[in-house]
């Protein structure tokens, strides 16, 4: 027998962490299908009923709204008591990478002002090194987004402006800025990684998660899961 590996991470979400679900009072949601088929499993038992909802994209926004929520954005909270997202890599030591879906700066967020941040993915999202499969999805104001190109590949990497299919031109997030898809290769070092990159002006946001994972759910087609805890991390 196999199952769906998304739906088996969201089933852990709903099993594992329960109790953390029913005592927050503001719920921070992520963006991705995998978050999709989680919020299918806490809506089916009334785990979302009575919260505040923040949004991290006008996506979720849209698929709370769909589901009979009322959600609001990020702007008008300081802090989430719980906060879940998917991931389009993970590490060993629990650092993340994310932004397929153009959504990270509203993610990071969310994370950020989290008090508890978990994850739920595929087995398919475990990496040795972060930009092994994908990669790294950098936000850039639109007015910087030449130079910013210019200054990446001049650190050697491949650079290319994520192109919409649903009209001409790039990718432009929630937020107005424009998304690079920027080709690292395996990081031996995704923290320093981060650093440089931020540090060009012009550059909004990297799809790099530093330090902000609690807890990754890892789903399995063989119909179970695991939860893997960075709470102990130094």
């Amino acid at each position: 027998m196999r199952c769906n590996a998304k739906v088996e991470a969201g089933r852990g979400l709903a099993e594992q962490f329960r109790e953390f679900i029913e005592e927050a009072r503001i719920l921070g949601v992520g963006t991705g299908s995998t978050v999709k088929a989680a919020l299918g499993i806490l809506h089916e038992q009334g785990l979302l009923d009575g919260k505040v909802l923040v949004a991290s994209s006008v996506a979720t926004a849209l698929e709370l709204a769909r589901l009979g929520y009322r959600p609001i954005m990020p702007g008008v909270v300081s802090s989430v008591d719980f906060y879940f997202d998917g991931a389009d890599e993970v590490d060993p030591a629990g650092n993340l990478l994310k932004g397929r879906g153009a959504a990270m700066l509203g993610e990071k967020i969310l994370a950020a002002m989290a008090k508890l941040r978990v994850y739920v993915v595929d087995e398919g999202k475990l990496v040795e090194r972060l930009g092994s499969r994908r990669p790294l999805p950098v936000e850039v104001v639109p007015w910087a987004l030449s130079f910013v190109a210019a200054r990446l590949e001049g650190m050697g990497y491949r650079v290319e402006y994520r192109e919409s299919k649903g009209k001409d031109g790039p990718v432009v997030s929630d937020w107005g800025g424009v998304v690079l898809d920027v080709y690292t290769g395996p990081m031996e070092d995704p923290q320093a990684v981060d650093r440089v990159i931020s540090s060009i002006p012009g550059v909004v946001a990297t799809g790099l998660f530093i330090g902000l994972t609690d807890h990754v759910i890892v789903g399995s087609s063989a119909c179970n899961y695991r939860v893997l805890d960075f709470t102990g991390k130094p």
